[in-house]
Formats: C-alpha cells, sequence, structure tokens
C-alpha cells in the first residue's frame, strides 16, 4: 500500500503525463546534484519540467495517464522531462544540456501517448518554435488572400477604364 506521500506523488505525475504533449525520459547516471539543479533552471524558462522519479511510481503514474510501453524503457535510474507550451523550445534546451552533460542520456519520449524511441526525441529539439509555426501559418494564410484581393482590385480597375472609357466616347460622339 503505497504512503499517502507516494499516492500524492503518483497523482502528480500522472496529471503531468496526462498534460504534457510530450514526455522525454532520460538516464542521468552520473550527473550531480548541482548540474540537476542546472538543468531545471535551463529548462524552466521553456515551461519544461525535470523530474526524478523512481521507476515503479512512474509505471503507476503512466498506467493512470492511460500510456502504455512506457515499462520497455524504465530501466535504471529515469528522469521525466515534461515539456512546456512550446516542445521544441523545450526539447532544444535539453539537447543544449546533454551537450554540457554527455552523461545524460536519452532513452525514447512519450509524444501523444506513444513511445518514440531516443533518435526520434532527439528530432523534437530540429522543431520550430511555437511563434514560429505561427507566423508561417498567417504567412501561409495571407499570402494566397493577398493575390484574391489583387486580383477583385485589378477586376474593379478594368472595369472602371471600360465605364471611364465608354464615357468619354458617348461625350466625344454627342
Amino acid at each position: 500500500m503505497p504512503t499517502h506521500r507516494k499516492a500524492d506523488l503518483i497523482g502528480e505525475i500522472a496529471d503531468l503525463f496526462a498534460k504534457s504533449e510530450v514526455a522525454i525520459l532520460s538516464d542521468y547516471r552520473g550527473i550531480s546534484v548541482a548540474q540537476v539543479g542546472q538543468l531545471r533552471a535551463t529548462l524552466r524558462p521553456t515551461g519544461a519540467r525535470f523530474r526524478v522519479v523512481k521507476n515503479t511510481l512512474t509505471r503507476i503514474a503512466a498506467a493512470r495517464a492511460g500510456l502504455s510501453g512506457v515499462d520497455e524503457i524504465l530501466a535504471g535510474p529515469t528522469a521525466v522531462t515534461f515539456t512546456g507550451e512550446d516542445v521544441g523550445a523545450s526539447a532544444r534546451a535539453l539537447r543544449d544540456a546533454l551537450r554540457t552533460m554527455p552523461m545524460l542520456e536519452l532513452k525514447g519520449a512519450i509524444v501523444s501517448g506513444r513511445l518514440v524511441p531516443a533518435e526520434a526525441a532527439r528530432q523534437l529539439a530540429d522543431l520550430p518554435g511555437k511563434s514560429t509555426l505561427q507566423a508561417e501559418l498567417a504567412g501561409a494564410i495571407q499570402g494566397p488572400l493577398t493575390k484574391f484581393v489583387g486580383v477583385l482590385n485589378d477586376a474593379i480597375s478594368n472595369l472602371v477604364y471600360v465605364l471611364e472609357a465608354r464615357a468619354e466616347k458617348v461625350e466625344s460622339a454627342a
């Protein structure tokens, strides 16, 4: 029977699994407490949370969140990085930390409830940021609309020129 503290922790981790679009699992063996603190400070501005939780509690929390297949990568010391709203920024911050802490090793990730291998988790860092995607979407929508407005303006302008020419012709004939 889990203690109240463990039950609360399981509930918190299950909630993080449910709320996060992506959870990146890594082996943190060989990292000092100071480095973990530094990593958390690096991830905090992106909205990500780096949590070290016992594998048993992580398994239970994942099951409560409706995730399956997590058991495959929960071997050895495992930390979970729950991404913030901007998955790309969180993954880039973790990738940068991996460069300075080579002993931190990615095991895999859970993306939209599905387990992906470590290589796919590394590719998350290549995703453009949320603001970049929003700008690209706005540009993709704005471009065709601008062209459509231009076509309509040209049609109206041509009609005005034809009517002016007709009016001049009628005046000169009269």
